[in-house]
């Protein structure tokens, strides 16, 4: 877990370990949504990117996994 400021505007700095970890740079997108668990920020996909991440699967069943691996990754964070 790391901590950041939100500075004027709203603007958050991703930490530099995390932005290596996702392969964020300078200039990429990021997707930005909140649920009932909190504020979520990830890397923002190419169409090349995405290719063949389903490997068959429904878009049902993979969204049911993310979240799956979501709240294992909270229990850790809050057990």
């Amino acid at each position: 877990m790391m901590v950041t400021k939100v500075h004027k505007k709203g603007i958050v700095v991703i930490p530099k370990e995390i932005r290596e970890k996702f392969n964020i740079k300078e200039g990429d997108e990021v997707i930005i949504y909140s649920d009932e668990y909190g504020i979520h920020i990830l890397p923002k996909k190419s169409p090349e990117e995405l290719f063949g991440i389903d490997r068959g699967k429904g878009l049902e069943e993979l969204a049911k996994e993310h979240i799956k691996e979501r709240e294992t990754e909270r229990a850790k964070v809050h057990p």
